[in-house]
């Protein structure tokens, strides 16, 4: 049992550091610039990259040497068509370089240092001499100045990229983020401008308490509901329950969501229609929960205590003379546990990751809601967080629910 225990837990690292890379590359293909989404599209070059550099979103998303800078623009991959635009060979740039090693793609350039304290002023360049070496070539801003102007003579690129170096290869955001990772660091909001764990803090709370309550009562409600139908099978009690469960499954859950509020809220005050105060404010959202799931776990369970009914061992039990109460709980219910552990399971996971649609129609502020509001404004380190222990939580469930097989039936053998 240890060595099989210890053994998927190292299955998990592989399995997490996937779900890490297929984050970063999807967030970083369909998301945009984080930088942009925050500060509004007409923020200036220079505010734009010390967003990225206080984040760290001016570094490679995986690995790499070099990276582009925004100082030639905005939009850095965009670059700058200098054959028409800047026939002279002087290029402005969007905001000063700070000191650091830079490289650009043309054969000969010279860049106008100034000292911070003195304000000074001298020129840097491409070596003059008949033979210099190919672009890409390479200059450094030493500590106490910085670069504010760019010069090309010669022949000018198509597309100007003036690329800043890293402090490795390895420097990347992906490893960065490895790294903060391991030390228990999720990063800082861009959003909420605090640290990860405390938006995650404040929103599971509120998740909880909704999604523990319909998890709860609505596996126990249509456990007994499916063991008095099995038990009562093709009588007036199974047939209306099997009736209303269809009619419960065919009923959209935006539907019960909006009935629950306007019968039970507005009509009856029974209820409070929106916020998070108190238990009543998640009452309601707790009901419409189990109810709208209830017919598909009741015929679920219903067809898994079923199977087990015209099992031998079943006339065996009544055959000596036990009750049918004895049979149905002590036997049936037991030997079935298993297809019903592995139904439950599926959903525990998503008790961390909150209830989404009832979160936003009763202004309750879980992860769910968290999770939304982080994907529309590109709260990446949100995001990674919420994507990151969603994955670790169901590999983790993955492992309980195969040791309660080992429990409830000791023919099952963990390899």
């Amino acid at each position: 049992m240890k060595r099989y225990v210890l053994r998927r837990i190292f299955e998990v690292l592989p399995t997490t550091a996937g779900v890490l890379v297929l984050t970063f590359l999807l967030f970083h293909v369909v998301g945009g610039s984080p930088a942009e989404i925050v500060l509004g599209k007409n923020a200036t070059a220079e505010a734009l990259a010390a967003f990225d550099a206080r984040f760290g979103y001016d570094k490679p998303l995986l690995f790499g040497r070099w990276t582009m800078t925004r100082a030639l623009g905005a939009v850095p991959w965009e670059g700058r068509q200098h054959l028409d635009a800047y026939p002279d060979g002087n290029v402005p740039l969007t905001y000063s370089l700070p000191a650091g090693r830079y490289r650009i793609n043309a054969e000969n350039f010279m860049v106008m240092l100034q000292q911070l304290e003195t304000g000074e002023t001298e020129e840097i360049g491409a070596p003059s001499d008949a033979s210099p070496p190919a672009p890409p070539l390479e200059f450094v801003v030493p500590d106490g100045y910085k670069a504010v102007s760019l010069g090309i003579a010669g022949r000018p690129p198509p597309v100007l990229k003036l690329e800043k170096q890293n402090a490795g290869v390895f420097d990347s955001q992906f490893v960065n983020y490895c790294v903060s990772l391991l030390k228990g660091d999720l990063g800082v909001s861009t959003e909420h401008q605090q640290p990860v764990a405390n938006v995650l803090r404040e929103g599971v709370g509120p998740s909880l308490a909704i999604t523990v309550p319909i998890l709860i009562g609505g596996t126990l409600i249509g456990v007994m509901l499916g063991l008095l139908c099995a038990a009562w099978r093709g009588r007036m009690f199974d047939k209306s329950v099997l009736v209303l469960s269809t009619v419960l499954m065919s009923v959209n859950y935006v539907v019960w969501v909006l009935a629950g509020q306007f019968v039970l809220a507005y009509k009856l005050r029974l209820f409070p229609i929106w916020g998070f105060e108190s238990a009543m404010y998640v009452a309601l959202p707790v009901i419409i929960g189990i109810v709208s799931g209830l017919g598909r776990d009741v015929r679920f369970f219903r067809a898994a205590i079923l199977d087990e009914i015209y099992k031998p061992y079943v006339r065996t039990a009544r055959a000596k003379g036990l009750s049918g109460a004895r049979i149905m709980f002590r036997h049936v219910l037991r030997n079935s546990l298993i297809p019903i552990v592995t139904y439950v399971s599926l959903s525990v996971p998503f008790l961390f990751t909150g209830s989404l649609l009832l979160e936003s129609f009763f202004g309750i502020p879980g992860l769910g809601n968290v999770s939304l509001n982080a994907i529309h404004a590109s709260d990446m380190a949100v995001v990674r967080a919420v994507v990151i222990l969603g994955a670790i939580l169901y590999q983790a469930v993955n492992l309980l629910t195969d040791l309660c097989y080992a429990w409830l039936d000791p023919r099952v053998r963990l390899g």
